[in-house]
């Protein structure tokens, strides 16, 4: 019996909840290792950072976006 073959018997005896859970976990893999294994930034967010995330969602909504393309071009690469 493979790994895979092993690993499918043990999803099929799953419930839907813990299955849940083994998929988040497994898309994780999907992850650089540096990106998987960072800590959790707890610190909360500030006025400031809401209100600068609230600016660019604005933009964005009204079309105020600059392609890959353009920024590459005007960052002169």
């Amino acid at each position: 019996m493979t790994v895979k073959d092993e690993l499918h018997e043990l999803v099929d005896q799953l419930d839907e909840e813990d299955a849940r859970e083994a998929l988040a976990r497994l898309q994780d893999f999907r992850l650089p290792r540096v990106l998987r294994e960072a800590p959790i930034d707890e610190e909360p967010e500030t006025d400031e950072e809401r209100a600068a995330v609230a600016e660019a969602r604005a933009a964005l909504a009204g079309g105020d976006i600059v392609s890959d393309a353009e920024l590459r071009q005007q960052l002169g690469l």
